[in-house]
């Protein structure tokens, strides 16, 4: 078997749902398994699984294993050559595991192959590419310094300053929302640290197989949704979390910082300033324009009872996916019907046409919701669709 894509739930059912759908469709012509690790989720994640996808390995945890132990728990039932440690929040194109083995088949000496990850609006996320977090970029990432000088050396390492979004090339840190690598690799450097911190993990895999000698890629010719990105709200608990986790992989891997301690308590000290500045001045307008594509004319008084709102039928039987502006600057939400565009197709249009005025919801594959996310610091939106007429 050349692949086994683990997906690790907690009680996202409906982005789980979605994310199974597209990894489906992303594995057709691939020897490939899904395994689905569930943490003792109190939604209807394993019904649902159950329910639509019978022939995923589903395993089913007692407790709410953690990140790390709930992923090592799937790859060990894994048979794959490669491995996928994928989010259930995610969305994959068509061609993203084809694309993605076929440049590990040409690597010597591979470690992980991360791809250009976008949030839920479009835009790409950062953390696609890291470096390592050493105590002086580990403070230019809490104060936002890579933001002020995003071309200087000093400055942009946090975010692998060194590519560009659209350029393939050696990193050292990926993100555990799409991991590639080779299993056997993954069980000779024991896999997730199961006494990691929330927000080291990935870093900690990353810099293992650094130490092993293999070369880490990050991938940007195919591109996955990120719906959380980096969801949690950047607040003080998440402040003390993030010192937590540096100070967790600075302890493994080198002596206690010193340094880092000041860094981190001038960079807790700077957020606080500039979030009492910015107060809450990013408050999300509401939409007033929906425009729904599709080759289901019917799904349009569904989506208008759902919504409340008038929404505008694009037929892509006739139509090609194109945006016509609107006469209006008002925020408009587009829709995009999976069963009538490709994952791929949604994903590039959501790329196009990004700007501040757009936002996207895709309706899944059983017409049952719209599921989306308008900025990376939300963890996203569903709206159920009524059958009833």
């Amino acid at each position: 078997m050349q692949l086994s894509v683990i997906i690790l739930n907690y009680n996202v059912r409906y982005f789980l749902e979605l994310c199974v759908s597209s990894v489906q469709a992303a594995l057709n012509g691939i020897d490939a398994e899904i395994i689905v690790v569930d943490n003792n989720s109190t939604d209807d994640s394993c019904i649902m699984m159950k329910a639509q996808f019978s022939n995923v390995n589903l395993i089913e945890n007692k407790e709410n294993s953690g990140f790390p132990k709930g992923n090592n728990i799937g790859v060990a039932q894994a048979k794959g050559k490669y491995i996928c440690i994928l989010n259930p929040d995610t969305v994959v194109a068509e061609d993203t595991f084809v694309n993605v083995l076929a440049f590990a088949e040409r690597q010597k000496n591979l470690g992980i192959v991360g791809v250009k990850l976008i949030d839920g609006a479009g835009n790409f996320l950062p953390e696609s590419k890291r470096g390592i977090p050493t105590p002086w970029v580990a403070f230019t990432k809490i104060t936002a310094l890579y933001k002020l000088f995003p071309q200087t050396v000093w400055f942009d390492s946090y975010y692998a300053g060194h590519l560009e979004e659209n350029q393939t090339g050696k990193v050292e840190i990926l993100v555990g929302a799409f991991m590639v690598m080779e299993r056997q690799l993954y069980l000779d450097v024991g896999g997730f640290d199961e006494d990691c911190f929330m927000y080291s993990d990935d870093i900690d895999l990353s810099y293992r197989v650094l130490q092993r000698g293999k070369t880490n890629y990050y991938f940007h010719e195919t591109t996955v949704i990120h719906y959380k990105g980096e969801s949690t709200i950047k607040d003080g608990t998440y402040m003390k979390r993030f010192q937590e986790a540096m100070n967790f992989f600075y302890r493994k891997h080198f002596k206690v910082s010193v340094l880092f301690s000041i860094f981190m308590k001038m960079g807790i000290v700077f957020f606080s300033l500039v979030k009492m500045f910015q107060g809450k001045r990013l408050i999300q307008k509401e939409k007033e324009h929906f425009v729904l594509y599709s080759k289901n004319k019917s799904l349009v008084q569904k989506i208008e009872t759902a919504l409340r709102k008038k929404v505008v039928f694009h037929d892509l039987n006739t139509e090609k996916m194109v945006f016509s502006s609107l006469t209006t600057e008002s925020p408009v939400e587009i829709l995009l019907d999976a069963n009538s565009i490709l994952f791929k197709d949604s994903i590039a249009f959501m790329e196009r046409i990004k700007n501040k005025r757009f936002t996207f919801k895709i309706l899944s594959k059983n017409n049952g919701f719209l599921i989306g996310s308008d900025t990376s610091n939300e963890r996203g939106t569903i709206i159920e669709i009524s059958y009833t007429n």
